[in-house]
């Protein structure tokens, strides 16, 4: 299943998922790499910082364009209410949704990369 489809709770426990084995792999290299990392090490320490700040800067950027869609439709049902869409939600549940759609933009990128991660260190040795 692609996460595009998937619901923030499935993003979020897959993350949760991840994240632990990711830095359990990583802290036991760094442990075993000592004062003197092999050029592999140093390249996989090198990745793990790269990737926390790619992911933020992608997170807040999709947060970022889905807040202003969100925005965008709102402010078009104000000024034409009779071309916006009909809608049978309460003002609370139209709230809660775009929060949801919010929050699940922010968190692909960190899912992408903590389950692509996992997966990857899984499949190599740690020595």
């Amino acid at each position: 299943m692609a996460s595009s489809s998937k619901s923030l709770p499935t993003l979020a426990s897959e993350v949760a998922y991840a994240a632990p084995q990711v830095i359990a792999h990583r802290l036991t290299r760094m442990a075993f790499a000592g004062a003197n990392p092999s050029a592999r090490d140093q390249r996989e320490f090198y990745q793990m910082g790269a990737e926390k700040v790619e992911a933020f800067y992608e997170s807040w950027n999709a947060m970022m364009m889905q807040t202003l869609q969100i925005n965008q439709r709102l402010l078009f049902s104000m000024w034409f209410p009779w071309a916006a869409k009909a809608s049978s939600k309460s003002p609370v549940e139209q709230l809660e949704q775009a929060a949801t759609q919010i929050l699940t933009s922010g968190i692909k990128p960190v899912h992408k990369r903590a389950v692509s991660n996992a997966k990857r260190l899984n499949k190599t040795s740690i020595l």
